[in-house]
């Protein structure tokens, strides 16, 4: 039997950088992400006896981070700042082949960045978790909302980036 130490040991070694990532797309300020990633890992630490595996592990650890993401910006989550680093793996994710070359412009990331950040603090959410590869599926399941409604939710995000990006006009 492994017990509850060894347990979330192993979830921190898996689960580290994934963790870090979520927490720098919610703060722009390195000690603030600090204490988020401590924040999250006491909040898992608290929950690990009741994780019932309903979901995946990853799905659970996801739901807690950015629950707990939202939560450490307090009063200020809708003004919260989402930041995007070029170097973010899954950045092709949001446009058409061929863009990501166009987005490494530095003018056009931080246009990108400014369009993230005047979203609704649910679409911001949905973006952090799409730019970290989960499924539409788990997408569904860590924001609490149905899979046909994340699709139609990233669907029209990504049309009005791509529109806005582009200067209004459709390539």
């Amino acid at each position: 039997m492994v017990n509850k130490e060894n347990k979330f040991n192993d979830i921190v070694t898996d689960n580290g950088k994934r963790i870090r990532r979520i927490c720098s797309y919610y703060s722009p300020n390195h000690e603030d992400r600090k204490d988020m990633y401590q924040d999250i890992l006491v909040n898992i630490w608290k929950s690990l006896d009741s994780f019932r595996g309903d979901a995946s592990i990853n799905t659970w650890i996801y739901r807690i981070a950015v629950n707990t993401s939202l939560g450490f910006t307090g009063k200020a989550f809708k003004q919260m700042q989402m930041i995007v680093d070029v170097d973010t793996e899954n950045l092709s994710l949001l446009f058409d082949e061929g863009t990501k070359e166009k987005l490494e412009q530095e003018a056009q990331l931080n246009q990108l960045q400014i369009e993230l950040n005047q979203m609704s603090v649910i679409d911001k959410s949905l973006m952090s978790l799409m730019l970290e590869g989960l499924s539409m599926r788990e997408i569904a399941d860590v924001i609490g909302i149905t899979e046909p409604n994340v699709k139609v939710k990233i669907h029209r995000i990504k049309e009005q980036l791509k529109s806005k990006l582009s200067g209004g006009k459709h390539e």
